[in-house]
C-alpha cells in the first residue's frame, strides 16, 4: 500500500500495444525522479525538513516537486514558464507550493534564461533555499533505477530499444544506464523537437511550435550525449499526428512528446523486427485537448509520414528527419561554458 498519492503517480505501467512495441506510460514522469532526488537530499544531510526548495519549470516538474515536497515536508519554490496554465497554478497552490511566474517572452530561449536569472536572484537573497538544478544534476537519474530493474524482469533481457524524448536527459539517460548494467543490447533513441540546441537542430524553425519538454535553447548537463545512438527530429504537426493515432489505435491518451516518441518507436521497430522497442508517455494528453485532440480530423495518416535519414544536423529538415548518433560527444552549442 502506498503511503502518498505521490508514489501511486510514480509509478508507470508497462503496456504491449502490439507484437515487440511496449509503452512504458507514466501519470507525470517527474514525479520518480523528484521523490528520489528529495529523499536522497534528506538522507544525505544536504538538507533537512522545512528547508525550501527551489527550481525553474515549464510545468511538469512544477508539479512534480511540489508533490515530493508535501510527501518529505519541505516547502516549494518555482519559477514558473509562462506555459504554466490555470489548473496547474491552483494546484500548487493549494499544495502549498510558490509561483512565481515568468511574463510572456518572445522566445523559449528568453523564457528559460530569465527563469535561470530569477532563480538566481532569489538564491542570493536566500542562501538558505536548495536549488534542484533538475537540468544539471544527476541526482534526478536516481528514482529511474527502479523502473530499470522492471523493464529489464519484464521484458526477459531480450535485445530492447529505448525511445524517448530528450528534455533534461534524466528520464531516456538513466534508464538506459541503469538497463546497460543488467543488459549488453541496449540501445538508446532519442526524440527531439526542431529549434533544440541540444543536439544541434535550433537552426530549423518549427512554423508551429517547439514541443515542450523534449528540447531545449539552452544547454543541459544531465544530457549525456554519449549515451545515444539514434536521434529522431520532429515537428509539431508529426508529433501531432502519432499522438491522435495512439489514442485512436490504442486508446492511450497521452501528450504531444509522446505521439513524436510512439511514431519514432513505430520506425525503429519496422527497421529492426527482431528487437523489442519501448517507448515513453510522459504524461497524459489533458493539457493537449484543445491544441493537438480537438484538432484530430487535420491530422495527417501516420502511414503517410516516414523520416527524411540525414548525415549531419546541416541537413535537418521538416517535418522529420532521422540521423545516426552513435554515441557523439555534444555540439559546441551544447555545452556548457
Amino acid at each position: 500500500m502506498d503511503e502518498h498519492i505521490s508514489e501511486a503517480i510514480g509509478r508507470p505501467d508497462l503496456i504491449r500495444l502490439d507484437d515487440g512495441l511496449l509503452c512504458l506510460r507514466f501519470e507525470t514522469m517527474k514525479v520518480v525522479s523528484a521523490l528520489a532526488a528529495v529523499r536522497h537530499l534528506l538522507d544525505t544531510g544536504a538538507v533537512r525538513r522545512g528547508d525550501t526548495l527551489i527550481d525553474s519549470s515549464s510545468g511538469i516538474y512544477a508539479y512534480a516537486l511540489a508533490l515530493a515536497c508535501h510527501r518529505y515536508g519541505m516547502r516549494c519554490h518555482i519559477v514558473g514558464s509562462t506555459t504554466v496554465d490555470h489548473t496547474l497554478r491552483t494546484q500548487l497552490d493549494i499544495l502549498g507550493a510558490h509561483l512565481e511566474q515568468m511574463p510572456p517572452s518572445s522566445s523559449l530561449k528568453l523564457d528559460q534564461s530569465r527563469r535561470v536569472a530569477r532563480v538566481r536572484d532569489i538564491l542570493r537573497a536566500h542562501p538558505d533555499y536548495h536549488w534542484m538544478r533538475q537540468y544539471h544534476d544527476d541526482i534526478h537519474y536516481l528514482g529511474y533505477e527502479t523502473v530499470a530493474e522492471r523493464i529489464h524482469d519484464l521484458t526477459g533481457g531480450s535485445p530492447l530499444t529505448v525511445v524517448g524524448g530528450v528534455g533534461s536527459g534524466a528520464s531516456t539517460g538513466a534508464l538506459t544506464h541503469y538497463l546497460r548494467k543488467r543488459s549488453v543490447d541496449v540501445r538508446l533513441v532519442g526524440v527531439q523537437p526542431y529549434g533544440s540546441v541540444t543536439f544541434g537542430s535550433e537552426h530549423v524553425a518549427d512554423p508551429d511550435i517547439i514541443i515542450a519538454g523534449i528540447g531545449s535553447s539552452i544547454p543541459f548537463g544531465n544530457v549525456r550525449h554519449d549515451l545515444y545512438d539514434i536521434l529522431h527530429w520532429l515537428s509539431f504537426d508529426a508529433a501531432l499526428a502519432g499522438s491522435v493515432d495512439l489514442l485512436r489505435r490504442h486508446a492511450v491518451f497521452a501528450g504531444l512528446s509522446t505521439g513524436a516518441a510512439y511514431l519514432t518507436a513505430r520506425w525503429e521497430r519496422h527497421e529492426e523486427p527482431r528487437r523489442t522497442t519501448l517507448f515513453i508517455a510522459a504524461d497524459t494528453g489533458h493539457r493537449y485537448a484543445d491544441t493537438v485532440f480537438a484538432r484530430h480530423p487535420e491530422a495527417a495518416r501516420i502511414e503517410d509520414l516516414a523520416p527524411r535519414t540525414v548525415s549531419g544536423t546541416d541537413e535537418l529538415c521538416l517535418p522529420w528527419s532521422r540521423m545516426s548518433w552513435d554515441g557523439s560527444p555534444a555540439p559546441e552549442v551544447a555545452t556548457l561554458g
